[in-house]
């Protein structure tokens, strides 16, 4: 890596979270408005395409040393997801969690907690970037989402990777989900994580199971994930795209 490639990093986060900040600042009559959702449209594509320019596939995220580790690491959306259903498996530590991983994949699987942990794992310490103006770096122990999709076998015509989580969003059902593309889902820092800091993920941190996209905003990260789905298109899920605040006005591509 050059010595570049931070400073690119550091204006790219800074430029896209100052959008995000703006629509998160109350300005929903100009977030709402038809110019005004084109020009985030464009802006995000530049992103986009900047990333994917100056950064090659591989491209790491900045790891760092465990003195430079953050004393709290704060919890970003939900804190204790109001389900009846994940609230029993929280109750038995989880011993009956089931991840259900489906979609356009050849070998459709059903994981139970232990058998994600069987799995060759990755320890990483990286930064998390929230779009509300605050970063925490933190120990992830998980299994790396490539190991997964391994023995899945997506098909050729998989696209993209949506994870459906457990935390309802309001009173009508609505639950919490993300997607990334096939390349940050091969991407070796994009973990499963089920550790924190040496320790079992805390529930307000996304237990049992939370993605990490490293090379993205903390809203992509999604937690509580009950269920992983890959598809060929975005725009029949939901509001079509996503992701939960994707539908609300936030970009879709968070790279930093």
């Amino acid at each position: 890596m050059t010595s570049r490639a931070p400073a690119r990093r550091l204006f790219l986060r800074r430029t896209l979270a100052a959008g995000s900040v703006l629509l998160l600042s109350g300005c929903d009559r100009l977030s709402r408005s038809e110019w005004f959702a084109k020009l985030l449209g464009s802006a995000e594509k530049l992103t986009f395409a900047t990333q994917r320019l100056l950064l090659p596939r591989t491209a790491m995220a900045q790891e760092f040393t465990e003195a430079d580790l953050s004393p709290d690491f704060r919890s970003n959306g939900t804190r204790n997801p109001d389900n009846p259903e994940y609230q029993a498996l929280a109750a038995n530590h989880f011993a009956d969690y089931r991840l259900q991983v489906g979609g356009l994949v050849a070998q459709p699987r059903i994981y139970s907690l232990d058998e994600l942990k069987a799995l060759p794992d990755r320890t990483q310490i990286t930064r998390h970037d929230c779009v509300e103006g605050w970063s925490a770096i933190g120990k992830w122990k998980g299994v790396p989402l490539s190991r997964v999709l391994e023995q899945v076998e997506p098909h050729p015509s998989a696209n993209y990777v949506v994870f459906h989580c457990a935390d309802p969003m309001d009173g009508a059902g609505t639950r919490y989900y993300e997607s990334i593309d096939m390349e940050d889902a091969w991407h070796a820092q994009t973990l499963l994580a089920y550790e924190l800091n040496d320790a079992p993920l805390p529930i307000k941190n996304g237990a049992p199971i939370r993605v990490r996209v490293e090379r993205q905003l903390g809203y992509k990260m999604a937690k509580y994930i009950m269920r992983i789905e890959l598809v060929d298109r975005l725009d029949t899920i939901a509001g079509g795209q996503g992701g939960y605040w994707e539908d609300r006005g936030y970009e879709w591509y968070a790279g930093i």
